[in-house]
C-alpha cells in the first residue's frame, strides 16, 4: 500500500489501530483517502472484523478491486467506495448477504455484473460513472428503494425494474435515454425522479434572460445551508445605479455533476419557473468565479426561516428525518402544506416537474406556516401528453407522503384530508389528482377550519 504517509490523520490513526488489533468488535470503520495519500488495496485486517463490521467507508482511495473473500463480511450493511478507480462494480459484493447500501460514485465504473448486486440491496448509488448497460436482473431485488444513476451513458433501463415495487427514488438525469422508460409507469411507489439532461427532455423551456452576475459585484458572507449539490451563502449584490447593495442568497455548486443531475439544468429550471411566493426563485447566474464554480443568485428569505426536516438517514433511506418533538397546530400545518402545493402547482403550470418534493427542501418561518419549495436540482421539463401527466403525478405522490408526515406531527384528523392523502399516494399514478386540484382541496380544508 503506497502513499500511506499522506493519508488523512484520522485514516492513518484508524489504520494503525486496525493493524494492532485494537478495533476488534467494531461495527463502523472509516478509512477515506485524501489528496496526498490513498490506499491502493484493501487492508487484509478488515476481513478479521467479519463478525461485527456493519459500516465501511473506503471513499476517495485508489482501490481497483476487492478481495475474492470479501463476502466474509457477512454483517456488512453499508459500503462506501466513491472516488476510487474501479472499472466494474466488484462481483464479490453479491456474496455479502446483509449488504443493503452501496455507494460507488465517480469511480470510473463501466460494467455492472449481475453477480455484484447483493440480494438485500436497498440503496444503490452509481452516479457519475461510465455505465451504458445495467444487468437484466436489477429489478429482482425486492428491497430496492433508492437508485442513483445520474451522469452515466444509459440508453435504456432493464425491463425488470417494473418488478421493483418498493422503488421510490430514481435518478436518471444526464444519460443517453431517448424516451421515458416504459417500466417506470408500473412502479406504484415511485415519487422522486430526475430525468433532465437526456435526449428525450427535448422541450425544456428556454430560461428567460437573466442577469450574469459578476463575482466582483458580490460580497459573500456567512453560510446559510449546505446540501449534497452545493453551499448556500449570504451575499450582498452591488447593482449599478442602486442606492445600496441588495441582500441575496448565493448557491455555489460543488461540481459539474450532482447526485440529481446537472447544475445548469437546475439553474435553467429555477429561472424559467419565474417568481412565485412559494418558490425560492432565481435572480441570475454567477459569472467569473475565480475557481470556475457555477452559482445561482436567489432572493434572501427572512431571518429565522429554516428547513422543515433533515434529509433521509442511512436507516430511513427515502424518508426525511424530523426534529424530535416537533409539533404543529392544525392551522400551521395546513398553511404549510398549502404553500408547498401552490409552489408545485405553479412549477407544473410552467412546464416543469420538481422531482425532489421533500420536507428537507421546504423552508418555512417556524411560526405561522409560511413556506417556500426550494432546490430544483432534480427539476426537469415535462413532455407533452400522457408522459408529462405521469411525471406530474410523481410530485403528487411525494406531496401526499409529505402530507402524511405533517399529519403525524399535527392533529389533522379530518376526513377530507384523509381522502386527499389516500388519493395522492394511490398505487395508480393516473388516478392521482393533478396538483391544481390538490391545492383546491387544501383551500377548502383551510376555509372549513377557519382563521388561525
Amino acid at each position: 500500500m503506497s502513499l500511506e504517509a499522506g493519508l488523512p490523520p484520522a485514516t492513518r490513526a484508524g489504520l494503525a489501530a486496525l493493524r494492532r488489533g485494537d478495533l476488534a468488535g467494531v461495527r463502523e470503520l472509516r478509512l477515506p483517502g485524501g489528496p496526498q495519500g490513498r490506499l491502493t488495496e484493501l487492508p487484509p485486517e478488515i476481513l478479521g472484523l467479519a463478525d461485527t463490521l456493519e459500516f465501511l467507508d473506503l471513499g476517495q482511495n485508489d482501490l481497483t478491486a476487492l478481495p475474492a473473500d470479501f463476502g466474509r463480511l457477512r454483517r456488512l450493511r453499508v459500503l462506501f467506495c466513491s472516488g476510487n478507480r474501479f472499472d466494474r462494480l466488484p462481483p464479490v459484493l453479491g456474496d455479502c448477504a446483509a449488504l443493503s447500501q452501496v455507494g460507488f460514485r465517480g469511480s470510473g465504473i463501466a460494467e455492472v455484473p449481475a453477480e455484484s448486486l447483493a440480494p438485500a440491496l436497498r440503496w444503490l448509488t452509481l452516479t457519475d460513472n461510465r455505465i451504458a448497460v445495467l444487468p437484466a436482473s436489477l429489478g429482482a431485488r425486492p428491497l430496492l428503494q433508492k437508485l442513483m444513476l445520474a451522469g452515466n451513458r444509459l440508453r435504456s433501463l432493464p425491463e425488470s425494474l417494473r418488478d421493483a415495487e418498493n422503488l421510490e427514488l430514481l435518478r436518471i438525469a444526464a444519460n443517453d435515454l431517448s424516451a421515458l422508460p416504459a417500466c417506470l409507469t408500473a412502479l406504484p411507489r415511485l415519487a422522486w425522479l430526475s430525468w433532465a439532461g437526456n435526449p428525450f427532455e427535448d422541450r425544456a423551456a428556454p430560461a428567460p434572460a437573466a442577469a450574469a452576475v459578476a463575482w466582483g459585484d458580490l460580497a459573500v458572507g456567512s453560510l446559510l445551508g449546505e446540501g449534497a449539490s452545493g453551499r448556500v451563502m449570504r451575499a450582498a449584490w452591488r447593482q449599478e445605479g442602486a442606492g445600496e447593495d441588495r441582500p441575496v442568497a448565493l448557491k455555489l455548486f460543488k461540481g459539474a455533476m450532482t447526485s440529481d443531475g446537472l447544475p445548469e439544468r437546475e439553474m435553467a429550471a429555477c429561472l424559467a419557473a419565474g417568481p412565485h411566493p412559494h418558490l425560492t426563485g432565481g435572480l441570475g447566474r454567477l459569472a467569473d468565479h475565480p475557481d470556475g464554480a457555477q452559482g445561482l443568485l436567489m432572493p434572501l428569505l427572512p431571518e429565522g426561516w429554516r428547513v422543515l426536516a433533515g434529509p433521509p438517514s442511512l436507516e430511513s433511506c427515502s424518508r426525511d428525518v424530523y426534529e424530535p418533538g416537533l409539533r404543529l397546530t392544525p392551522p400551521v400545518a395546513l398553511r404549510l402544506a398549502r404553500g408547498v402545493a401552490a409552489g408545485a402547482a405553479h412549477l407544473h403550470a410552467r412546464g416543469f416537474g420538481h422531482g425532489d418534493l421533500y420536507a428537507h427542501n421546504v423552508l418555512w418561518d417556524g411560526v405561522r406556516g409560511e413556506a417556500v419549495l426550494s432546490d430544483l436540482g432534480a427539476a426537469s421539463a415535462l413532455p407533452p401528453g400522457p408522459e408529462g401527466a405521469f411525471l406530474q403525478r410523481l410530485d403528487v405522490r411525494a406531496f401526499g407522503l409529505l402530507l402524511e408526515e405533517l399529519r403525524a406531527i399535527a392533529p389533522l384528523a379530518h376526513p377530507a384530508l384523509d381522502a386527499l392523502a389516500r388519493a395522492c399516494t394511490g398505487a395508480d399514478p393516473a388516478a392521482r389528482p393533478p396538483m391544481a386540484e390538490v391545492l383546491d382541496a387544501l383551500d377548502a380544508s383551510i376555509g372549513e377550519s377557519g382563521p388561525a
